[in-house]
């Protein structure tokens, strides 16, 4: 009887907290947590160079070429807009590149389609950056020297 008095008093005195009984360990604030947790240090790649050509991301899997073309050229003379395609779905896989005639129409065009939805998706339009150097393949056959 002594027991479930004490018992009763102790989980009495941890309700008023709002704590169950062996809950007291974790109630400490994260500023005393022993563990350090992981720090972002993820570097933005600089932003590209402004140019004609855009690279545009976000693009519905349905969206065409003619499409994001016709999407563009409310902003300037677009010169060739490519969405690119899964080989095999024949589907978009969600980014392309529009190209306009000038750099005064690109500046335009990303200023008039960032963030904007096309084909019920938010779109992104950003400077294209060039393409880096492709590696050469180690499973190319060796040359022979005759």
């Amino acid at each position: 009887m002594a027991m479930r008095a004490a018992a009763r008093a102790a989980l009495s005195a941890n309700s008023k907290v709002g704590m169950g009984p062996g809950i007291k360990a974790f109630s400490s604030p994260f500023s005393s947590f022993p563990f350090k947790l992981p720090q972002s240090n993820i570097e933005k790649p600089p932003p590209a160079e402004p140019s004609t050509n855009l690279f545009v991301s976000g693009l519905n899997k349905r969206t065409t070429s003619e499409q994001l073309h016709d999407a563009f050229a409310k902003f300037g003379e677009v010169v060739q807009a490519k969405v690119v395609s899964d080989r095999v779905s024949g589907f978009s896989k969600g980014f392309g590149f529009v190209k306009y005639a000038t750099i005064e129409d690109a500046a335009s065009g990303i200023k008039g389609m960032d963030g904007q939805f096309l084909e019920g998706w938010v779109i992104f339009a950003e400077y294209a950056r060039p393409r880096s150097p492709v590696p050469p393949m180690n499973n190319a056959a060796p040359q022979r020297q005759w």
